[in-house]
């Protein structure tokens, strides 16, 4: 039996959700996307059964790309889904098992290879979470019960987002499900930093309220420029403006290449090739194995090397227990996360600049690594153009000649895109931006996505003779 027909035959017992029996109208997928929304906000603040937080949160710096939120449901996010299907990508991008997308058939059984490799992540995820102390018991000994408890809303939790994020896709909604959790995370988290009321230590924790308070009580407003214990700033404010107005100019810069369809003359249009060419997948993929790395030495530490006195495994990662909670202090696991706030990279320069250059160099390999795997490079999108019946006025109709005029642009733009995004988010973690560089990067991307995708829905609603020819 093949590894593809083992997937056709699991898939039949794996959880799914139906697609409605015809195309819903806007208005109704939009009250579906709503409902997602606030499932996933709620899920966030349902507290996981005998587990506290407090103290630095160890897995802060990929809690933005995860959508997670500490001690909550939300937990684990959409870490596993993201983590299976990128594997899953991967994989069938280097054809280590071939898939051939243009079949329903074989899309069906991606999925469902996806969706198992999900559920096999997420169980292996809790595991470590409940299992090797990656999260913290209210109880020093937990007895069985509570850690089962905890495991099973894990992994119930993480199943429930994998089915929204089905529902989203399979026309429930509008877009992806997780594209939609990270934006909503990362917007909720902005809106906190700047407009929250709470008080934090004696003072408003919003920095729009904290300058208010500073103003009444006739206080320095210097204060509020920059702020210990990577409380909301002004500095920080005024970083992730110009951070999004730098990720928006780049996202408009592309060569755009003119072709025509070689059926309907006169007929032309025009490829654009992205200086993010790659979009934001290098960031998820350098994240992602951040995480590995953090999570797996966490767990060597914890059961082999607690006294930190083993020469060898104290270079994989060198943890301490610091207010109850445990923190990095040296290793692979110290030089590739982020300080905690601009303060501590000021205290820690090496740190600071070992982290921004793993950050810039991973994201280059990864933008070059998926170019090939992900179908992007410049012979297999030239030859997705021949397929699509286009080619390049003043070129013959062949794909070796698209493929050279591709092959100028393609991989610089691959190597710029990836050191820029690796640039960009690493150096906005340093400066504290609201919603960390990553996520100020993928949100904007996504909510561009989603802009074009409601506007192409609208035209589509109003026009329904243009579906057809938009999907050529």
């Amino acid at each position: 039996m093949s590894v593809k027909e083992a997937f056709k035959k699991i898939s039949s017992f794996l959880p799914e959700v139906a697609p409605p029996k015809r195309k819903l109208a806007l208005r109704r997928r939009l009250i579906w996307t709503g409902i997602v929304v606030i499932i996933y906000l709620i899920m966030g603040e349902i507290p996981l059964y005998g587990v506290t937080y407090g103290g630095a949160d160890p897995f802060g710096f990929a809690r933005i790309i995860f959508a997670s939120r500490r001690g909550t449901l939300l937990e684990l996010g959409i870490g596993p889904i993201v983590t299976a299907g990128l594997i899953m990508q991967l994989l069938a991008g280097a054809e280590i098992i071939k898939f051939d997308f243009t079949d329903p058939e074989e899309r069906a059984i991606f999925t469902a290879a996806t969706k198992l490799l999900t559920i096999i992540v997420t169980i292996v995820e809790s595991m470590a979470f409940v299992y090797a102390g990656l999260i913290r018991f209210k109880q020093t000994t937990p007895p069985l019960s509570v850690i089962s408890v905890a495991f099973l809303q894990l992994v119930i939790a993480t199943l429930i987002l994998m089915l929204l994020d089905e529902m989203v896709q399979k026309g429930w909604g509008i877009g992806s499900g997780i594209s939609l959790f990270i934006a909503v995370g990362v917007s909720q988290t902005i809106f906190w930093d700047i407009f929250s009321p709470i008080s934090v230590g004696g003072e408003p924790y919003g920095i729009i309220p904290y300058v208010i308070y500073l103003v009444a009580s006739g206080d320095n407003i210097g204060k509020a420029f920059i702020r210990h214990a990577n409380y909301p700033s002004i500095l920080a404010l005024i970083a992730t403006i110009i951070v999004t107005i730098l990720i928006l100019y780049a996202e408009g810069i592309r060569i755009e290449l003119p072709i025509s369809y070689a059926r309907y003359r006169g007929i032309r249009s025009r490829y654009p090739v992205k200086l993010l060419y790659v979009s934001n997948i290098p960031v998820i993929l350098t994240s992602t194995l951040m995480t590995d790395i953090y999570m797996i030495s966490q767990i060597i530490w914890s059961r082999f090397n607690t006294d930190n006195n083993n020469l060898l495994l104290n270079l994989i990662g060198m943890f301490e227990y610091q207010n109850q909670s445990i923190r990095v202090v040296g290793g692979l696991a110290y030089y590739i996360t982020p300080p905690s706030d601009i303060f501590a990279a000021a205290q820690e320069p090496l740190r600071a600049i070992a982290f921004l250059i793993f950050m810039i160099l991973f994201s280059i390999l990864f933008a070059v690594l998926w170019v090939e795997v992900g179908g992007l490079s410049a012979e297999r999108v030239s030859q997705q153009l021949i397929d699509a019946g286009m080619q390049i006025p003043g070129f013959r109709r062949r794909a070796y000649s698209i493929t050279i005029l591709l092959g100028r642009y393609i991989p610089v733009v691959t190597i710029i895109g990836g050191f820029f995004v690796g640039l960009i988010a690493g150096a906005a973690q340093l400066v504290g931006v609201f919603g960390s560089g990553m996520g100020i990067l993928l949100t904007v991307d996504i909510l561009m996505n989603y802009y074009q995708l409601l506007m192409r829905e609208q035209i589509e609603e109003l026009y329904p003779a243009l579906s057809r020819i938009l999907k050529v």
